[in-house]
């Protein structure tokens, strides 16, 4: 009974957070803690917090082995792992795939293995593949704001940033507690149609509610860097290091899927400006 009190506890804390979970979709309570304990740490974006979740995640399926959106839940921090260069490791995006597929073989209804894949597949540089992986998703549950926000991002990448723009307020009206990810996301589309000053408002409030997320320094830094305001780039350049010391821009550069290769060039040249090597 009171393992029951805690994990009812943990997800309403969780929903309260803006983190969303689906009901419980296995019978082992202890499983269910266990991922509903990874959901809290993996949204903290920090490397030690990933590898948290995972090991939490790890014991889910160790605790149900059909658990799928556990292995979905479980790619996501590889796919974490790789998009903010804590392992340099090639085979981490191929781990990611492999979970995505495995959480689509247990159930082929589970939106977040879709959108796993979908992001696998944008990092791949398949934009069309990973756009109709997201669409899936959006199809398979209408209500899940999470797929709206990586939807929205993936279209960023795709130079379709207005359509971003309509697909993360949607999420944020179905998610109002939404974690700093979807304004992330949302800042990088108002920066991609030129609207500078409305896109660093958008970025600072993202920061306000997870200081460690690593995409709204970094877009941030491309902002100041299109208006020359070379202090302020700098800055968020030092705060980028201080939460991914090993950053490289060889390696962003690998991680940057962008379908315009001006736009690459672009960022690369403001966080070279920033001082980031």
């Amino acid at each position: 009974m009171q393992r029951i009190v805690t994990t009812l506890k943990l997800q309403l804390t969780l929903r309260e957070k803006g983190y969303l979970v689906r009901e419980r979709t296995t019978d082992n309570l202890e499983a269910y803690d266990y991922y509903l304990r990874g959901v809290e740490w993996y949204w903290h974006t920090t490397k030690e917090a990933n590898i948290q979740a995972r090991q939490l995640f790890t014991r889910a399926v160790e605790l149900d082995p059909t658990y799928a959106e556990a292995y979905a839940r479980l790619g996501w921090t590889y796919s974490a792992e790789w998009v903010f260069q804590w392992s340099l490791d090639p085979q981490t995006l191929e781990r990611a795939l492999e979970l995505a597929q495995k959480a689509i073989a247990l159930d082929d209804t589970l939106p977040r293995a879709h959108m796993l894949l979908g992001f696998v597949y944008l990092f791949r540089g398949r934009h069309e593949e990973a756009i109709a992986e997201g669409t899936k998703a959006m199809t398979l549950d209408p209500n899940d704001a999470d797929s709206y926000a990586i939807v929205g991002q993936i279209l960023n990448y795709a130079e379709r940033p207005e359509e971003t723009v309509e697909m993360v307020e949607k999420g944020m009206r179905l998610n109002p507690h939404s974690p700093a990810y979807y304004l992330s996301v949302l800042g990088h589309a108002y920066r991609l149609r030129g609207r500078l000053e409305e896109a660093i408002a958008i970025l600072k409030r993202a920061i306000a509610r997870n200081l460690n997320f690593l995409g709204a320094h970094t877009v941030l830094v491309y902002c100041y860097g299109d208006l020359g305001r070379e202090g302020e780039a700098r800055a968020e350049g030092a705060e980028i290091l201080r939460i991914s010391p090993h950053f490289s821009l060889e390696d962003w550069k690998k991680r940057f899927p962008h379908k315009d290769p001006a736009v690459v060039e672009r960022s690369l040249a403001a966080l070279r400006r920033a001082g980031l090597k």
